[in-house]
């Protein structure tokens, strides 16, 4: 009888999950920018309360 081991991709090389953080942080900086500085109203008003609660200046 021959058994063969199956690897599920269960584990992650330190390059894939520094690229991971790296692009988490990007899409972070993005939408805390863009809603920051945003002259959209739609997009101010959305997020004003949400700003001034973590001390994110917007005006």
């Amino acid at each position: 009888m021959n058994t063969a081991t199956i690897s599920l991709g269960a584990s992650t090389s330190s390059q894939s999950r520094f690229l991971q953080l790296a692009l988490a942080g990007l899409l972070g900086i993005f939408i805390v920018g863009f809603t920051g500085f945003s002259h959209i109203e739609a997009v101010h008003n959305a997020a004003h309360d949400a700003r001034h609660s973590m001390a994110f200046p917007c005006h």
